[in-house]
């Protein structure tokens, strides 16, 4: 099958009133989109980043010859997350908000940067899909309940509606791993925070059996030290001011705190009236399943299709592992199709 090819681009946002009242200066929302538009532009599938995650990740979504996304049917938009290094973030911020000074930014406001994107460069199109991993999967729920008459469907993978207070002690630990390094403070490169953060992440993205059986094999590390070594090297790429801001971001992140919803969950649940699936993987130790599971049955055409997998909250990462990619795959199906 042959791929139309991807487009990177950027929209400036320009001056954008976060929720805090703060200003992000010259905003940009970078993205990469694929396919046009039809008649109807009823065909635009949304898939926001995740954690940490470049939008080329995303392709995986799309460029296998499994997905229904891999034709020519639908047009594909991946905005990347502020903060994550494409988008707005510490790392290429204006003067006066780089590194710690960038300011607070919420999932709400990423997802009404999103929607201006589309209205200013995809003429203003009812997304059919919003669906997305982790962070992607919570900007999607945000999605459905901010712009309720516009998402045709919504898919929320290893993600839940907040960040309930074990996901946060765990966010709270790996940034503590970092801030640790006085070389952060000083402003320096903080290897060894950056090191140690990468290492406490690799604990708990998988499951114990994943560390027992082996699971790591399947990844194509032949040891545990193996694959915490890539770990190390992926974060050691990384701007370590882009990875506190996504963080709190992520930390931060609560649908009942968008405006409108004055902390009430449910009301802002039961808004959601797109279907929704929700795919929480039975062993992810932060994005529980518990937790995806209680969220999606206060969405009144939401489901829950719990991943049996060993790999955790890697489970649903875009190319992770093939069973996974395949139900979600099948997910995605259900979604598109007429009448979903």
């Amino acid at each position: 099958m042959q791929l139309e090819q991807w487009h990177e681009d950027s929209f400036p946002v320009g001056d954008f009133v976060l929720d805090s009242g703060t200003v992000l200066r010259d905003a940009r929302l970078a993205y990469h989109s694929r396919g046009t538009l039809n008649s109807a532009a009823d065909n635009l599938v949304v898939l926001p980043t995740h954690y940490g995650g470049a939008m080329q990740a995303n392709h995986r979504w799309a460029d296998s010859p499994d997905s229904p996304l891999a034709g020519t049917d639908y047009c594909i938009l991946v905005p990347a997350l502020f903060g994550n290094g494409e988008s707005s973030s510490p790392s290429n911020a204006g003067p006066g908000q780089g590194d710690s000074a960038f300011p607070q930014v919420t999932l709400a406001d990423n997802v009404r940067a999103q929607r201006r994107l589309i209205e200013a460069q995809f003429d203003d199109a009812c997304p059919r899909l919003v669906a997305g991993w982790s962070m992607g999967g919570m900007q999607a729920l945000q999605w459905g309940a901010l712009y309720p008459q516009r998402v045709g469907a919504v898919l929320a993978i290893c993600a839940t509606a907040r960040c309930y207070p074990h996901n946060a002690l765990f966010l709270d630990g790996i940034k503590a791993a970092l801030e640790a390094d006085p070389a952060l403070a000083a402003g320096g490169f903080p290897e060894r925070g950056l090191r140690a953060f990468a290492r406490v992440y690799a604990g708990w993205a998988y499951s114990q059996r994943f560390f027992r059986d082996g699971g790591y094999r399947g990844l194509g590390f032949d040891s545990v030290a193996d694959l915490v070594a890539h770990w190390e090297a992926d974060h050691l790429r990384a701007h370590p001011y882009d990875l506190l801001a996504m963080l709190d971001t992520w930390q931060q992140g609560d649908i009942a705190r968008m405006p409108g919803f004055a902390g009430d969950t449910t009301a802002a649940l039961e808004r959601i009236s797109a279907p929704t699936i929700a795919m929480p993987c039975a062993t992810d130790l932060y994005f529980t399943a518990e937790d995806a599971a209680a969220d999606v049955a206060q969405i009144a055409a939401g489901t829950c299709r719990v991943l049996a997998s060993d790999y955790g909250h890697c489970a649903g990462g875009p190319g992770y592992e093939a069973p996974s990619m395949q139900a979600i795959f099948a997910a995605m199906r259900t979604l598109l199709e007429p009448g979903a």
